[in-house]
């Protein structure tokens, strides 16, 4: 793994949104030779950024090679974001910085391979699940995209490289170049329709993730939800090789019984995966076991790798345990259908959730509401949730923080209501906290220290 040389040379680029994903970019293409202006609405992170060495000012999108805007600053809907608006309007190109990483990396005369993984659920666990596989299979990879490292961010790998990228719709919106040697979209659920307009839109732009693909690739989709299906089924024809995926029932790659098969036999046993409980993980194995095949790891590896996956932070990760309680963060969940796949995977929990709901709220988990011995609501749209289980006869009681939240579910836990203490909000986390992973850390550090407190 190396720098990459200074590819951009004489090239402006303007980037907008120095977070976690535009900071990284800014830096990286100046790295690479590029003339960067720089923005962010936020004046903490104009001058964190400008401490970092970017230089910051307003702009002049004339001349631009490329816009960067970080993937959550809107370019159309709901409304686009002034600097985006002066791009579209001067006929700018505004792109994601992975599509920047593939003309990089092919720039640099690497034919290391991208794997690309995209879908409402379930994206960051088969990106780390596929990395985890082909690190220990001994292949040079690297991860990043919408999970961990910035696209942009990652080393500059040899020809028998992988990168595996986790991405999301506001990057694949904003690709040009970006061919995936092998791609996967896992399902289709109503998400970030204020961005997209409609779900026919969500979905259009979800399946960009096949765009440019040859004979050569491997194209991955999910058939456990009609719209994937719809979408494996306009695959079928080419010009890549389509794999279809479930973690229900038969297809090219699934599971039977505990085991995980494709037409040549098992791949792994999903009960040594510890990490991986429920349908939705058999699917996300099935995907990157059947990725992992394409890009030529050996079956005994990809065993090796499921048994071996040690899981994420924030998803269905268990935390703490005291007095025969168990805490489990699954902060990640931050629409209905996500939420869904935890509640499947207990008997009875104590469930916090709250935030900024999606469309839709939570009606599409009543049939989970027997197994909630009490709901404890929290955030912005927790009266909208409340109305919900209201209407289903479910226990509720809007206690407005987690903090709150975690106190009343310990009580609650340890008086008999149920064994787990199920952090799985179906919501979105900016009214509270900058992020999902903001909003899990806190749950932690606070079952932990009720497990510290009573000998946990």
């Amino acid at each position: 793994m190396t720098e990459f040389p200074p590819l951009f040379a004489g090239r402006r680029f303007g980037v907008v949104g120095l977070g976690k994903n535009g900071l990284p970019a800014a830096l990286a293409l100046a790295r690479m030779g590029g003339e960067v202006v720089a923005w962010d609405d936020k004046e903490a992170a104009r001058e964190a950024a400008a401490a970092a060495g970017v230089r910051i000012g307003d702009i002049e999108v004339a001349g631009l090679e490329a816009l960067v805007l970080s993937p959550g600053i809107p370019h159309h809907l709901p409304r686009a974001h002034p600097v985006a608006a002066r791009a579209l309007a001067a006929g700018v190109p505004i792109r994601s910085d992975a599509d920047l990483l593939f003309r990089a990396v092919r720039g640099a005369g690497s034919r290391a391979r991208f794997a690309g993984i995209t879908g409402t659920n379930g994206k960051s666990t088969t990106t780390a699940l596929l990395h985890h596989i082909l690190a220990g299979a001994g292949q040079p990879a690297a991860a990043g995209g919408n999970l961990g490292t910035a696209a942009l961010a990652l080393p500059l790998l040899p020809d028998g490289g992988v990168y595996v990228l986790e991405m999301s719709s506001y990057m694949l919106e904003r690709i040009a170049a970006l061919r995936f040697d092998v791609a996967a979209m896992l399902n289709l659920s109503a998400d970030h329709i204020d961005r997209h307009g409609d779900m026919a839109r969500y979905a259009a732009v979800k399946r960009e993730i096949f765009a440019r693909q040859e004979s050569a690739d491997t194209a991955v989709v999910g058939i456990d939800d009609a719209p994937s299906r719809e979408m494996a089924a306009s695959l079928a024809a080419g010009p890549a090789r389509l794999v279809r995926i479930s973690g229900e029932g038969p297809a090219d790659v699934f599971p039977r019984a505990t085991l995980l098969c494709d037409a040549a036999g098992p791949l792994g046993d999903l009960a040594a995966a510890r990490a991986l409980p429920g349908s939705h993980n058999a699917q996300n194995a099935a995907a990157a076991a059947a990725m992992a095949s394409a890009l030529g790891v050996a079956r005994a590896d990809i065993a090796a790798g499921i048994a071996t996956y040690p899981g994420l932070a924030h998803r269905q990760e268990l935390i703490a345990r005291a007095g025969g309680i168990t805490f489990v963060n699954d902060s990640k969940a931050t629409n209905a259908d996500s939420a869904a796949r935890a509640l499947g995977c207990y008997d009875r929990v104590v469930w916090i959730a709250g935030g900024e709901a999606k469309a839709g709220g939570i009606d599409g988990l009543t049939g989970f509401f027997p197994r909630i011995a009490l709901a404890l609501l929290i955030g912005r749209d927790a009266p909208r949730l409340a109305a919900t289980l209201a209407a289903h006869g479910v226990p509720h009681r809007d206690v407005g923080t987690l903090e709150a939240a975690v106190a009343a579910a310990w009580e609650a836990a340890r008086g008999g209501a149920a064994p787990v203490v199920l952090l799985s909000p179906a919501c979105a986390s900016w009214d509270q906290f900058t992020g999902f992973d903001q909003r899990g850390d806190r749950f932690r550090a606070l079952a932990q220290a009720i497990a510290a407190r009573e000998g946990g």
